[in-house]
């Protein structure tokens, strides 16, 4: 009878554990938001890799503590609607200069970001694309509906910031 007991007990263990790592790594949701800026990608790159200034222009990345280059450890301040800032490390994975910052961060299995930072040189301007992929099992319970309006919003302020800029 005792016996049984374990195995039963293992039996579901394992079970539970094959269900979580399903879930682990079945959990993904891609985030994309566009937005032209009438300036060149110099000008546009001066800012988003400004770190020191993020809290005078950036309403959801309110801190960037770090400095952006590949390799590098950066912690970023992020500001989700009702509810207080949140620091997420990540490592600067790529950085192209006037073209791409690319971060990466989280726990392994439970929740990762890959976010981008996309420059595109068009006419009249530069194309910017926020693109970020999450991964992982906090993603079936996460309620990630304010992400791309906030990334708009981050974005918005980055027009505006480098409208203000070229205007002084």
């Amino acid at each position: 009878m005792f016996r049984t007991s374990i195995k039963w007990g293992l039996g579901l263990a394992a079970a539970v554990l094959a269900v979580l790592a399903v879930l682990a790594f079945t959990g993904k949701k891609t985030f994309r938001v566009e937005i032209a800026i009438p300036a060149p990608p110099a000008a546009v790159w001066a800012v988003l890799t400004d770190t020191g200034r993020y809290a005078d222009w950036n309403p959801v990345f309110v801190r960037v503590d770090g400095e952006y280059r590949a390799g590098a450890a950066v912690k970023s301040t992020v500001k989700e609607p009702g509810k207080p800032p949140v620091v997420m490390a990540s490592e600067v994975r790529r950085l192209v200069p006037e073209r791409e910052l690319n971060q990466v961060g989280g726990i392994f299995g439970f929740i990762t970001f890959d976010h981008r930072w996309l420059l595109e040189p068009v006419d009249g301007g530069t194309k910017v694309t926020q693109h970020e992929v999450d991964r992982g099992l906090w993603l079936w319970f996460w309620d990630s509906d304010w992400v791309e309006p906030a990334y708009r919003k981050a974005s918005e302020a980055l027009r505006a910031r480098v409208l203000s800029l070229r205007n002084d």
